[in-house]
């Protein structure tokens, strides 16, 4: 593990201290103006015991979204850093930037669609299923804990590949399959899968973890979990499974639509 690594811990170890009201008031409402968090889906941030349960929050109220089998949602209120096509097992992490899938997920998908979501710290932290599936299994590699922000991406080869991550393997009612991919990064004290606790992210180990399912089938939109600061999720389909429907550095919310399905 590297710097960062430590680092990430400590600052979990912070946001997770619960201090005093007053004390709390003011970490929070300072967190708050200093990044400029749109609070109005969510609890006043002095209701927030912890930093953590700040980052963490809940909507109040349930979004909106398109039930249609045609549409694929944004997994996350996010910036889309990328997208395209798989070409020969190859994808982009940025522009001109590229990394092999196979050492991503572990298996290989030589071609098909991704489309990179990037959380920043002010968005709101969980992720959502993108489209109705079966989970068949979810795999969790240790790794570092670089930075994922658009500077990163332009400097660090494999970012995606060396930090750690959850794979999430999806197959859909048609058969088809997608990768929901959750990449773990600076100051990310855990990334939280609300179906499998045994997953435990950040911690001193350096083996890889396959969990498998059998009868896990959610719906569009339902919540998996979250990261406990900024990250980023990656989505990868298979060859004519879905078109996106997103422009480069687009901002987008969690239930939007970003991409038809085939």
């Amino acid at each position: 593990m590297i710097w960062t690594n430590g680092i990430s811990r400590v600052f979990g170890k912070f946001a997770s201290k619960e201090f005093s009201k007053p004390i709390q008031k003011i970490i929070n409402k300072g967190y708050v103006k200093f990044l400029g968090l749109d609070m109005s889906e969510f609890q006043p941030p002095e209701n927030y015991k912890t930093l953590n349960k700040l980052f963490t929050r809940d909507l109040q109220k349930k979004r909106e979204f398109s039930k249609l089998d045609k549409d694929f949602i944004a997994p996350a209120d996010s910036l889309v850093t990328e997208f395209g096509s798989i070409k020969d097992g190859l994808a982009l992490q940025i522009k001109g930037m590229e990394y092999k899938v196979s050492e991503l997920l572990g298996e290989t998908l030589e071609s098909g669609d991704f489309i990179n979501f990037y959380l920043s710290p002010k968005d709101y932290h969980h992720y959502h299923l993108p489209y109705s599936a079966t989970i068949k299994k979810a795999t969790h590699f240790t790794g570092k804990l670089y930075p994922v922000n658009l500077k990163y991406l332009n400097k660090q080869v494999n970012l995606f590949i060396e930090n750690e991550r959850v794979v999430l393997k999806c197959e859909t009612q048609n058969g088809k399959t997608f990768y929901m991919v959750l990449v773990g990064a600076l100051n990310v004290g855990e990334m939280v899968l609300n179906f499998e606790p045994k997953i435990e992210t950040n911690k001193k180990a350096d083996e890889v973890k396959t969990y498998e399912y059998e009868n896990l089938t959610l719906e569009k939109g339902d919540d998996l979990g979250f990261f406990k600061m900024g990250s980023t999720v990656l989505i990868l389909a298979e060859k004519d499974f879905f078109k996106p429907q997103v422009t480069e550095f687009e901002k987008v919310k969690f239930g939007q639509i970003v991409a038809e399905v085939q």
